[in-house]
């Protein structure tokens, strides 16, 4: 499947959003937009202690209540996704990587972690 390309706009607007989701405290460990092989296309995949501590539906709450309150559109914020710290995926991720001084910017593609494969991927942070 042809994926589109990701560009500066939307690599700025995820790191707003981060620096938002940083603000309300949320404390993402894992944060980066990623071609996953199940979707496709590119998600903003987001990873927190602090919205583990919440059922799914409560987490995306969170997450969208810290991004209203920082004026996000719903356009924007679209294409979030929320994977477990506990999920295999992120655990193999930060097991790799987490102890990488400086993740931000890193390309990452034909990894799988867990049972999901990378296709392409732009790193915020893996701690």
């Amino acid at each position: 499947m042809a994926q589109t390309l990701l560009v500066g706009p939307e690599i700025e607007t995820g790191k707003k959003i981060l620096q938002a989701l940083d603000d309300a405290k949320l404390k993402i460990s894992v944060a980066m937009w990623a071609v996953l092989a199940e979707y496709g296309d590119w998600r903003l995949v987001l990873s927190s202690s602090r919205l583990d501590a919440k059922r799914m539906p409560e987490a995306y709450g969170a997450l969208h209540e810290a991004l209203d309150k920082a004026g996000f559109t719903y356009r924007q914020t679209s294409s979030l996704m929320i994977i477990r710290m506990k999920d295999k995926f992120i655990r193999e991720l930060r097991r790799e990587f987490g102890k990488t001084e400086d993740a931000e910017g890193m390309r990452l593609g034909g990894y799988t972690f867990g049972d999901r494969h990378i296709e392409d991927a732009y790193v915020y942070r893996i701690a």
